[in-house]
């Protein structure tokens, strides 16, 4: 039986938990998604356990429903495939910075300029309006920043993390509803978008 979002096309630009768990997500509804990963591939394929090396259990997980291709984004070469690959493409989802792509040449007006109608979801770990635009940001930095870990250590104890990737898992949540409810809107206009999912603001709220 074929998923609600059969015919949508998603190229995923992400790696660890955040992005390919959305992604999986999207996939899950029956998505058409194409991973694009570096030469040294998802660092989470190289977490235990696995049967085979490159394999590892949460990077099956997180990219199941995927297709794979290997591109070097700084390589004129790969531009210019991942550029081809944007024109057939409904969705972009990264979670490289925005100012980083846009040095590469990739960013969401080069997107758009090849497909008019994309939509472009960064994701990235503080607003890029704010302050905190430029950090970096893993789950542990945002349970810290956002107030979980103290709130997870109670009134009496020191900040205590939670023992999961919970961030990731939450924000995750709200990249795929962004998605969602980016697909809906391009189907009620016609019109493409730039989308931000910020994790610590995601967290704070």
């Amino acid at each position: 039986m074929a998923g609600p979002l059969e015919g949508v096309r998603i190229l995923d630009v992400t790696s660890v938990g955040f992005g390919p768990y959305a992604c999986q997500i999207l996939g899950d509804y029956g998505a058409e998604v194409v991973k694009v990963e570096s030469r040294e591939g998802d660092i989470t394929r190289g977490i235990y356990p696995f049967q085979n090396e490159g394999m590892g259990h949460f990077f099956l997980m997180a990219n199941r429903n995927k297709r794979s291709i290997v591109l070097d984004l700084k390589a004129e070469r790969g531009r210019e495939a991942f550029l081809k690959l944007v024109e057939k493409m409904d969705v972009v989802i990264c979670s490289i910075r925005p100012a980083a792509m846009d040095r590469l040449g990739l960013g969401y007006d080069d997107c758009r300029a090849v497909n008019p109608k994309i939509i472009y979801v960064a994701l990235v770990g503080f607003g890029q309006s704010g302050p905190y635009a430029k950090r970096p940001a893993y789950d542990d930095i945002i349970q810290g920043v956002s107030g979980m870990a103290d709130m997870q250590g109670g009134r009496n104890g020191p900040p205590t993390f939670v023992n999961a990737s919970v961030c990731d898992k939450i924000c995750s949540q709200v990249a795929a509803h962004s998605t969602l409810a980016a697909l809906f809107s391009r189907q009620q206009t016609g019109a493409g978008q730039l989308g931000e999912v910020p994790m610590f603001e995601s967290m704070v709220g």
